[in-house]
C-alpha cells in the first residue's frame, strides 16, 4: 500500500508541473493609436465638406438680362430687345434680372449696347446719362443732307454745305455772301446718332431731326451749321479704336 501511495503521487505531482501538448504562448495586446483614427475621420469629414461647397456653389446661380439686339444711346430697352440667361451669382456685379424690368424701363442707354451683351445697371442712367465731355445737339436736316435708312448708334460726319442764295456773287465781281464760308467743310469729324427722331413727311417736305452726339468743343460749331440749315450728315465707318 504504501509503495502504491508513492507511485500514485508522483504521478499527480507530475500532471500538474507539465504544460499542455500543443499550447502556444498568449500573445502580446496590439498597440492601439487613437489619434491616427481620430486623423483619418477628420480627413473624410473634410472632403465630404468640400465637396458640398462646390455642390452648392454650382447650383447658386442668377436669371439675368442679355440683349437680342442693338440698342442706342440715349434709348430705353424695348422688351424685342431682351432674353433671359442663367450666370454664375456675383455679389460684385450688378445684374439687371426680370424682377427689375419695371425700373429698367424708365432708364436709358448710357452708350451704345449691342447684342450679346449681359445688361448691368452701371450701363443705365435716368436721362440717358450724356458721357463727360460730351453733348447732345439737335440738327433739323432737309432731304439730300442724311443717307436713307439712318439709324441710331451709327456714327457719321457732319459738313458744312452752302444755300443756293448764299452762293451767288454780288453784280460787278463782289464776293459771295458770308453765309457760304467754309461750305464743304468739316464741322465734327465723328459724331454718334443717338436719336433719328422722326421724319417729317408732310407735303413731302421730307426733313429729318435727329441728335448727334458729339465732343463739348465741337457743339457750338454744329449748333451755329444746324441752326442756319447748313449742316449734312455722311454715314462712315464706326471708330474702333
Amino acid at each position: 500500500m504504501k509503495v502504491q501511495e508513492r507511485g500514485g503521487a508522483g504521478t499527480h505531482r507530475g500532471s500538474v508541473s507539465g504544460p499542455p501538448v500543443g499550447e502556444r504562448l498568449p500573445a502580446p495586446p496590439r498597440e492601439r493609436k487613437p489619434a491616427l483614427a481620430a486623423l483619418a475621420v477628420l480627413l473624410i469629414l473634410i472632403g465630404a465638406l468640400g465637396a458640398t461647397v462646390l455642390v452648392l456653389r454650382a447650383g447658386d446661380r442668377v436669371e439675368v438680362y442679355k440683349l437680342k439686339g442693338d440698342v442706342a444711346a440715349g434709348h430705353a430697352v424695348e422688351d424685342g430687345d431682351l432674353t433671359t440667361v442663367m450666370v454664375a451669382a456675383d455679389g460684385n456685379t450688378h445684374y439687371i434680372t426680370p424682377d427689375e424690368r419695371a425700373a429698367l424701363g424708365k432708364l436709358r442707354a448710357k452708350s451704345n449696347l449691342y447684342a450679346g451683351s449681359l445688361l448691368v445697371g452701371e450701363m443705365f442712367a435716368a436721362d440717358g446719362g450724356v458721357p463727360a465731355g460730351k453733348a447732345a445737339v439737335g440738327v433739323s436736316l432737309k432731304e439730300g443732307q442724311y443717307p436713307t435708312n439712318l439709324k441710331d448708334g451709327e456714327t457719321v460726319t457732319v459738313y458744312r454745305v452752302g444755300n443756293a442764295s448764299g452762293n451767288s456773287s454780288g453784280k460787278g465781281g463782289g464776293s459771295s455772301n458770308s453765309g457760304s464760308a467754309g461750305a464743304g467743310s468739316v464741322v465734327v469729324q465723328r459724331a454718334v446718332v443717338s436719336d433719328t427722331g422722326a421724319q417729317d413727311k408732310t407735303f413731302g417736305s421730307g426733313n429729318l431731326a435727329i441728335t448727334l452726339t458729339v465732343n463739348t468743343a465741337d457743339a457750338a460749331a454744329l449748333a451755329q451749321a444746324a441752326s442756319a440749315g447748313e449742316a449734312a450728315v455722311v454715314r462712315v465707318a464706326p471708330d474702333n479704336g
